[in-house]
């Protein structure tokens, strides 16, 4: 089990979820794949402008994907949660012969569905697809263990990954949480020393203290 770190301090983007769903419906789900999926899509309407997803915008989620991984199942894992959120009834859905496109169960989105089949409109028209585009891992890392993220520190970061390999930068994050030192400017401190002086090597017992710099046991 990977450990998670919490949430940092600032302002977050958070998912609006009706109290209905906590008080009456996750109590009734009892199949992972469900709930994983049903998530996932509310999550992706919350931050999209579409008031659908399209099934092969689904099968091209990484994060749903990698999600998904853990379910453990024999069958389509995505298939399977998107048939039984249909059949709760927490997602509506609408099929051509191409694609199929599901709807969160509020009013916008009974309202789009009931517009979309009023209109006959194909889902086959070309448009922006509702998934999000998985960022690159060091913001997710920086935002989990050191706070929210500004414009000036991912470009920093962005430079970062073409000096340091990931695994640096990620340990250098990890080693300034464990020092309460959670700020960009650690971390990257440390990744200087470790470019100018060499990583440290546990099997020569040479180890780093709190700032990076080397001391022997």
């Amino acid at each position: 089990m990977k450990l998670f770190s919490g949430f940092p301090d600032g302002k977050l983007k958070v998912t609006p979820l009706p109290n209905l769903f906590f008080s009456e419906v996750l109590a009734e789900i009892d199949d992972l794949a469900e709930l994983k999926v049903t998530l996932h899509v509310y999550w992706l309407l919350a931050n999209s402008k579409s008031r659908y997803v399209r099934e092969s915008d689904l099968r091209a989620d990484k994060v749903l994907l990698r999600s998904l991984k853990t379910v453990g199942t024999k069958n389509d894992a995505l298939a399977h949660g998107l048939d039984l959120a249909v059949k709760r009834g927490t997602l509506l859905s609408s099929k051509t012969e191409t694609d199929a496109v599901y709807f969160a169960n509020t009013e916008q989105g009974r309202t789009a569905l009931d517009k979309m089949r009023t209109n006959g409109l194909s889902l086959d028209l070309p448009r922006e697809p509702a998934q999000m585009v998985e960022r690159p891992n060091i913001f997710v890392l920086y935002e989990q263990n050191i706070g929210l993220l500004t414009p000036m520190v991912a470009e920093e970061l962005r430079e970062a990954e073409k000096l340091y390999s990931s695994d640096w930068i990620a340990d250098a994050i990890k080693l300034a949480v464990e020092n309460n030192k959670r700020s960009w400017s650690y971390a990257r401190k440390v990744l200087q020393r470790w470019k100018e002086e060499g990583r440290a090597d546990k099997k020569k017992k040479t180890w780093y203290d709190e700032y990076g710099k080397f001391v022997k046991r």
